[in-house]
């Protein structure tokens, strides 16, 4: 049995992870977009380092579009086998997907716009919303904690993970030569003291582990610095300033942490009397869909139900729908606040409002979660005083202020704890995913000293035998 690297291998995204056994059969882990790699993105999704028609199944650890988004050109060009995930992950996935056709379509008006001028050839989407309609179909739903066989040599469970609505770690038994593989995919691991969310469950024991490591250099801040942090930026900008606060945020999770905590601001007499727009068709359908499954809450969230008619909803927000609405939001003089997709800003309505606020030094551009080096969020973040948006540069006078306590990812401490529910010995190897590379060095470190053996950072493509 082998274990191949397609994604998410010394970087954050397109997470791709193939079991091949010695009897052919192969399995996919997620098989997510690359984002913010530049110029080579398309081209990376574009095309699969394997032929999907070979693959006889898929597992999907969550929605997310950096481990869901390809799924419908997988099957676009030969996949047919089930894809199976949690009940709220296949929820997600229905406007997630088909929200990431549309964004393909909208970019490329700008995009072909340009090329046309240039007189070069049109591009076209990498997937549409037939594929998307076609890709549904083949999900299949698991609950968490149930043991499901594939098929005589292959069965699976999924644990909550913690991560988003619906996340779920991958534990596989696979029965090969008489003898049993017990491997962990971790996709990603959520927090403990999440607002929303129950915290990450503990996982049965594996002989090997792929582990995520996107924080795995990093602590996250209290959740009461978190709070006064945004407070803070929010009287800053807003009220001392008159100006706007944009904040580009994952439609799923991060969106409804954002206006969790503005809602608690706001039950709290704290937050000024300034217009709150959440501009995402998809933030305001994930919203409702997280409304459909309490049985992922906390309990403080469910308390929060049972005493809040909406903690997703207060006086002075607006959920907007349609595009032209979200134009007028560019027409807007006051202090406001705009929370918008994606969350790296590499697409949707966010590089709009960006694009349009970036020059004006009283309004500030808030980063709440994680962005590869390369996105646009990355690069804000990163301090950089001239940023590319939809090919023409922009100076960056707005202030950049990045609070990365919202992520929906755990740091190495939260992590450790995670992995501490494994007897160590028996693990045989760990492979690092999902991390930059210096980021997983010290990550490794890490874990070598709370006594894990064997851990290995593998490159993109790379196969690794299982013994």
């Amino acid at each position: 049995m082998k274990i191949t690297f397609h994604g998410a291998a010394r970087t954050v995204t397109g997470s791709k992870h193939m079991v091949t056994l010695n009897n052919g059969k192969k399995l996919l882990l997620d098989c997510g977009f690359f984002q913010g790699h530049g110029s080579d993105t398309d081209e990376m999704n574009r095309n699969f380092n394997f032929d999907p028609s070979e693959i006889d199944c898929m597992i999907l650890s969550h929605a997310h579009i950096d481990h869901s988004g390809n799924i419908p050109n997988l099957v676009k060009q030969g996949f047919k086998g089930n894809i199976y995930c949690t009940p709220a992950t296949r929820d997600l996935c229905v406007i997630m997907l088909a929200d990431t056709a549309h964004i393909q379509e909208n970019d490329l008006k700008y995009i072909n716009r340009a090329r046309e001028a240039k007189g070069r050839e049109l591009i076209e989407p990498i997937y549409t919303m037939k594929d998307v309609d076609e890709a549904m179909n083949h999900f299949v739903t698991v609950p968490y904690r149930k043991n499901f066989k594939i098929n005589g040599d292959i069965q699976f469970m999924l644990t909550d993970s913690g991560h988003i609505l619906g996340a779920g770690g991958v534990n596989l038994t696979i029965r090969e030569n008489d003898k049993t593989f017990r491997i962990f995919f971790s996709g990603d691991i959520g927090r403990k003291i999440d607002k929303i969310l129950k915290a990450p469950e503990p996982f049965p024991q594996a002989d090997y582990i792929l582990c995520e490591s996107t924080y795995g250099n990093r602590l996250h801040e209290s959740q009461e610095q978190t709070e006064s942090q945004l407070l803070k930026v929010i009287m800053e900008t807003c009220v001392e300033n008159k100006g706007k606060i944009i904040i580009p945020a994952f439609s799923l999770g991060r969106t409804q942490e954002i206006v969790y905590a503005l809602n608690n601001l706001k039950n709290a007499n704290k937050l000024p009397l300034i217009n709150v727009y959440v501009d995402s068709p998809l933030s305001i359908n994930a919203t409702g869909i997280m409304r459909m499954h309490p049985e992922c809450f906390n309990d403080d969230m469910l308390h929060a139900l049972r005493t809040d008619k909406d903690p997703f909803g207060f006086d002075h927000l607006y959920y907007v729908q349609n595009a032209q609405d979200s134009i007028k939001l560019n027409d807007l003089k006051g202090p406001c606040i705009i929370i918008s997709a994606s969350g790296m800003a590499e697409a949707g309505r966010i590089k709009h409002h960006i694009k349009n606020n970036i020059g004006n030094p009283a309004n500030t551009i808030l980063m709440v979660g994680y962005c590869t080096p390369g996105s646009l969020g990355g690069r804000l973040a990163a301090g950089n005083k001239e940023v590319s948006i939809f090919g023409k540069e922009y100076q960056v006078k707005a202030r950049v202020e990045v609070m990365n306590s919202y992520s929906a990812h755990a740091d190495y401490n939260e992590m450790l704890e995670y992995l501490s529910c494994q007897n160590k010995n028996e693990v045989k190897k760990v492979f690092l995913v999902h991390g930059e590379y210096d980021v997983q060095v010290e990550w490794r470190e890490k874990l070598m000293k709370a006594g894990f053996g064997e851990i290995e950072i593998p490159e993109m493509k790379s196969e690794w035998e299982l013994e």
